[in-house]
């Protein structure tokens, strides 16, 4: 769908355009795309708002950079471009360059540049200022690098609008802001907002946004004021060159197994999406291990390793990389053979999205979802950890006052972890009820209302599109359940027709089979057993606050040393039964013979300084049996003194488990006693270490305190045990 094209284009602009866009592209026989010179002409000669929904590989960046050079031959100022990843900034700095366009970036791995990147602006010599959304609110560069900016900025560019959406509002809550950005924007400052992945509602959303009233500086002399309403330029979005495939299989080591058996025969490289780090990482791994050359790449890979692993997969130096959606909007590698999907993303938006990084200028890419049992649940845990929760945000809101906190400060004041406290906290801000300045945060003192009937909208649109993607994975063969089709229908594209080429319209592609050798080592990989625990070594600031009289380091006496646990919650192996015994409601049963066994096994490859000669339990309320099973096991095994759990004091620790690291300290502080007489010796061992075992590590503080209980009894070291860690 794309609005009237205007009829008052300057006889030149195409010329002028085409020539820009084949410097671009390095073909003097290229010529635009449908709708890429409309919107291109939106721009700069009608000076207009653009919402443009194009497929990914349409040339969406060509419009920008096409437009950014015409408007600066026509005396505008640089174009401010606000791009949410730092693989799309590499990507689209490069691409600028074959432009002939003078692109600069300010994000958070470039700060020894800003001074230049600043110099250069002031200078009139940057054509494109690449920004993140967070940047905009960055006190120093919102107070006084971007008022100048603004005033002068011949262009405004937001790049994967949807994030502007409700869609998308947990992934960027910055990018809410950038209704307030172009309000201020000088009146006859046109802007483009591009993205690949929008229904209707997000498109109406976005446009909804972009048509802000103006609070800018005025009208400029130079220009037409602009025309009201936002244009939108929309194409159709099947991509010709996909071949969509669902294989359902029973279990997680059978997709493993599947991938270790067809992964070589897949075409050129590509990437293998996973829903978790860990299931990436374990992945990656195993595959590596059979000889495949692949390399996980998630949230918590560096920042130079990324670029080397991006530069890698676009050389075709790299089978695969085996990522989550870290890699993900506007990493460009054209001739993409392949994507695989190790679980479904929550919604045919987001599948398209990463779909979409595959064959973009190729005639044929191979895309593969297999769905896993476990997907509904990971979708679950990643929908209410995003969600803002009201009590918690007006504690943020209580807390605050006309005095700058820093985050850390706050957790102090607020039981929210840290990580949620930051969204939490970019969501206020965005509402208007704190403020980011110099020093930490502020409440603005303005009145702030929970949005309840926001938050309910979300919610149902995301039981929708998770059900829609559900839907997706059981539609049935023949042309009536082409998977691309549904797709398109999906992001409301009227132009949805049977591709001819999925596995329900022409057949599978795909061969099912799994090479009984692959199936022993993915069972091998999922087995694996062992995952380290970090010991605290310093306390949380502003445990005054709280009554706990402690700060600084952890006194080397009191420490734990490093542990060990069976398996994170996330993994694809243990994970899953892993799942199921701490899940909401679950009964506390004893430990079952193969779940001890595989416990006994962390132990056998520890590796510790030295043998454990105890095991005492951390004494818990909601799986009893279950810990005491555990210990009593891993004592039996390794014929270990059983020392019993350790008493509780005062009630024991309060609340619930979890919380930020200040809260929890302070709720587990003092709360534990050595045990009463333990076995054989009589109390606590001063000979050799003491294995303590716990059920599920979260903020660590419990296992701290309950350590540093025997440290102070006279145990010369502790061995932290866990059944899981969380995350």
């Amino acid at each position: 769908m794309t609005d009237t094209p205007a009829t008052s284009a300057r006889p030149d602009t195409r010329t002028e355009a085409l020539g820009i866009l084949r410097a671009l592209v390095g073909r003097d026989d290229v010529d635009f795309h449908e709708g890429q010179f409309d919107a291109i002409e939106t721009l700069v000669d009608r000076r207009r708002r653009a919402l443009v929904v194009q497929r990914t590989g349409w040339g969406k960046s060509a419009v920008y950079f096409v437009s950014t050079l015409l408007l600066r031959r026509r005396g505008a100022g640089p174009t401010i471009l606000v791009s949410p990843l730092l693989a799309l900034m590499r990507d689209q700095v490069a691409a600028a360059e074959r432009a002939g366009v003078r692109a600069l970036a300010i994000n958070s791995t470039n700060a020894h540049e800003w001074s230049d990147v600043l110099d250069a602006l002031r200078a009139d010599e940057v054509d494109v200022l690449l920004v993140s959304p967070e940047r905009l609110n960055n006190p120093s560069f919102r107070d006084e690098q971007l008022p100048a900016l603004v005033d002068r900025a011949g262009l405004l560019v937001v790049d994967e609008a949807h994030c502007i959406s409700d869609w998308g509002h947990d992934f960027r809550p910055d990018y809410r802001r950038l209704r307030d950005l172009i309000a201020q924007l000088p009146s006859g400052v046109p802007v483009l907002a591009t993205t690949a992945t929008a229904n209707e509602r997000v498109v109406a959303d976005v446009a909804e946004q972009l048509d802000s009233e103006h609070d800018g500086a005025g009208e400029r002399a130079s220009q037409a004021p602009p025309a009201p309403g936002v244009v939108t330029i929309r194409g159709p979005l099947a991509r010709a060159s996909l071949r969509l495939g669902v294989l359902r299989l029973p279990d997680a080591r059978s997709r493993l197994a599947w991938l270790l058996t067809h992964l070589a025969a897949l075409p050129g490289s590509g990437i293998i999406y996973a829903l978790t780090v860990s299931a990436a990482e374990d992945t990656a791994r195993l595959l590596r291990d059979a000889g495949h050359d692949v390399h996980a790449y998630t949230g918590r890979t560096d920042t130079a390793d990324r670029e080397t692993l991006e530069g890698r997969l676009k050389s075709n130096d790299l089978k695969a990389l085996v990522a989550t959606s870290a890699l993900g909007m506007g990493f460009d590698k054209p001739d993409l053979g392949f994507v695989v999907h190790l679980g479904a993303p929550s919604s045919p938006v987001a599948y398209y999205q990463q779909v979409g990084r595959a064959g973009r200028a190729t005639a044929n890419a191979d895309v593969l979802l297999l769905p896993g049992t476990e997907d509904a649940a990971i979708w679950q845990y990643f929908a209410t950890a995003s969600m803002p929760v009201e009590s918690r945000a007006r504690a943020v809101i209580d807390a605050l006052s006309d005095t700058p906190l820093s985050t850390p400060a706050l957790e102090a004041r607020v039981d929210v972890r840290r990580t949620p406290l930051e969204l939490l906290l970019k969501v206020l801000d965005v509402d208007g009820a704190v403020k980011r300045v110099r020093g930490g945060w502020v409440s603005t003192g303005a009145p702030w209302q929970y949005d309840a009937e926001r938050y309910a909208r979300i919610t149902e649109a995301r039981e929708r599109e998770q059900q829609s993607m559900l839907d997706y994975e059981a539609l049935p063969a023949g042309p009536e359940g082409c998977r691309m089709a549904f797709l398109q229908r999906a992001l409301d594209d009227a132009t949805a027709t049977p591709c001819g080429r999925c596995d329900n319209c022409a057949g599978p592609w795909f061969e099912a089979d799994v090479d009984s050798s692959a199936r022993e080592s993915a069972a091998g990989s999922l087995d694996r057993v062992g995952v380290e625990i970090d010991p605290r070594a310093q306390w949380p600031s502003g445990m005054d606050r709280l009554g706990v009289a402690v700060k600084g380091n952890i006194p080397v006496g009191e420490r734990a040393e490093s542990g060990r646990a069976l398996a994170r919650l996330t993994d694809l192996g243990w994970g899953g039964t892993l799942r199921e015994i701490f899940a909401p409601g679950a009964v506390d049963a004893p430990a079952t013979p193969a779940l001890v066994a595989a416990c006994v096994r962390v132990l056998a490859d520890w590796g510790w300084a030295e043998r454990p000669v105890a095991v005492a339990s951390v004494p818990s309320r909601r799986h009893p049996q279950l810990i005491e099973s555990i210990a009593r096991g891993l004592a039996d095994a390794g014929r270990l003194d059983y020392l019993g759990p350790l008493e509780l004091l005062g009630g024991g620790p309060e609340g619930d488990p979890g919380g930020n690291s200040a809260y929890r300290l302070a709720s587990v502080r003092g709360r534990f006693g050595v045990p009463a007489g333990g076995v054989q010796s009589g109390g606590v061992p001063t000979s050799g270490p003491v294995l303590l075992v716990d059920d599920l590590v979260d903020s660590r503080w419990t296992m701290t305190e309950a350590a540093r209980t025997l440290r102070l009894a006279g145990a010369p070291a502790v061995l932290p045990f866990a059944l899981a860690v969380r995350g």
